[in-house]
């Protein structure tokens, strides 16, 4: 039963991380942004919601989708505020740009931290489940807002796949990680591939974000939290590898899962991040990644 347990918690987490860190290796993998903070961007998704829904008193469904478009929002000011003039400075080396921008968005989701604990404080917030009831799975009760978590990332994840293997949207985006340069002399424009690329981070990002806060509940805290463990999913995938931090993510949920069941809630970071270690030291590139 335990066993059951843990597949079924440890599927419905690893789903989330997985849309969650999708997104941010999406981003890197087509613009090379390594963008620190994402967890700020999925926080503020996740506090526009609760805000929205409950003391706006808008209900839970609006909330949802209100949370969604200020996380849009928010990754569309990272990228104009914070990223493009970063790359765009003609006083940063070419060669620095990369630490730049890390350093940038770094600092930037520290101003979403303090400005989200300033106007709303810093006490966790949960939104309410968007279905209510409890599902019986071969004898485990689940919540069936649980069930539907991984239901909607799921269909997130799919729509994601047939927008970049199916249009020619994808097409352009596909191009633009493999060869810029080749897009550019075909005619396209790649600073509108680029903030096309950050309205469909923000998308994935804000979903995972006010998913989280109907499934665990989240608050300005989480942040940094947040990000390290996307950066840490990606980085185990691999780089710019979307298929191998959907792979990455399923092995820290069911480990951190298992961790919490088997031994303690306090320790279920550690086995993922002894096996991140260890695959750096074994493979740096990832399991999927080129580079």
């Amino acid at each position: 039963m335990l066993a059951l347990q843990i597949m079924v918690d440890g599927f419905a987490i690893s789903t989330l991380y997985a849309l969650g860190a999708i997104g941010f290796s999406l981003i890197f993998g087509v613009s090379g942004v390594l963008n620190l903070s994402h967890g700020g961007i999925m926080v503020a998704a996740a506090v526009a919601a609760w805000f929205i829904a409950g003391p706006l008193g808008a209900g839970q469904y609006l909330g949802a989708l209100g949370g969604v478009g200020i996380g849009v929002v928010v990754a569309l000011v990272t990228y104009g505020v914070v990223v493009r003039p970063i790359q765009r400075s003609r006083a940063i080396p070419h060669d620095e740009t990369e630490i730049f921008v890390l350093t940038g968005t770094l600092l930037w989701g520290i101003m979403i931290q303090e400005a989200i604990a300033y106007f709303f404080s810093d006490s966790p917030i949960t939104v309410r489940p968007l279905i209510s009831g409890v599902v019986d799975i071969a004898g485990v009760r689940t919540p069936a807002n649980e069930i539907l978590t991984a239901v909607i990332c799921w269909i997130s994840i799919v729509l994601l796949w047939l927008l970049v293997n199916r249009t020619a949207v994808g097409k352009r985006l596909l191009a633009a990680s493999i060869n810029p340069r080749g897009l550019t002399l075909l005619g396209f424009e790649l600073s509108s591939v680029y903030l096309m690329v950050w309205v469909i981070y923000g998308v994935l990002a804000a979903i995972a974000g006010v998913l989280l806060a109907t499934f665990l509940g989240t608050s300005s805290n989480n942040i940094g939290v947040l990000t390290a463990s996307a950066f840490s999913i990606v980085v185990l995938g691999g780089l710019g590898s979307v298929s191998g931090s959907l792979i990455a993510a399923y092995i820290i949920g069911y480990l951190e899962t298992a961790t919490a069941y088997l031994l303690t809630p306090t320790l279920r970071t550690i086995p993922s991040l002894l096996l991140l270690v260890l695959v750096v030291y074994v493979r740096p590139q990832g399991l999927l990644g080129r580079r």
